[in-house]
């Protein structure tokens, strides 16, 4: 399916929220540390609700680790060579929409923290394929961790057709 990463996520909830999403779609979660909260925090289980045994979450500790990981996950997998797969850096800078992209199982849709989005070293290093965006109405900051997430993990699962969706 499609991996969502969260570098240095800040608030509890969105991820909690971005648990259940990984529950509900297949979607493998990644967490780059530095994390602002325990993954004990009461607001994260609450906001995650029973899905947390359902969801597969990874933490990593720098982006470094999650490239390493996916490689290696990549090396198993029968389709790929060991290469990095797809990653897709979302920022409200970027000029290509999210819709503009035909997504590939093995993507990874790479999100920052809630505060201030993906430093521009992130946005521009190597293993970035592509920017995209969200849209949204001008003169507005930015959406929700957690909703721009869900927006980009359904349009990438829309266009497998829902696979493995119960209807």
């Amino acid at each position: 399916m499609f991996h969502v990463a969260f570098h240095q996520p800040e608030i509890p909830g969105n991820t909690g929220s971005a648990i259940r999403l990984a529950a509900c779609t297949g979607t493998l979660l990644h967490l780059v540390r530095p994390l602002g909260f325990s993954l004990d925090d009461a607001k994260l289980r609450r906001a995650g609700l029973d899905y947390h045994d359902l969801a597969r979450v990874r933490v990593h500790d720098d982006l470094p680790a999650l490239w390493a990981h996916l490689r290696g996950q990549a090396q198993d997998d029968e389709h790929r060579d060991g290469a990095l797969p797809r990653v897709f850096a979302f920022t409200a800078r970027a000029t290509t929409r999210y819709t503009d992209v035909a997504y590939r199982a093995g993507d990874v849709l790479l999100f920052g923290p809630e505060s201030v989005g993906l430093a521009e070293e992130v946005l521009h290093a190597g293993e970035v394929t592509d920017r995209l965006r969200v849209p949204m109405l001008a003169g507005r900051r930015s959406l929700n961790l957690a909703s721009s997430a869900a927006i980009a993990v359904h349009e990438a699962w829309r266009q497998h057709g829902f696979a493995g969706a119960d209807g």
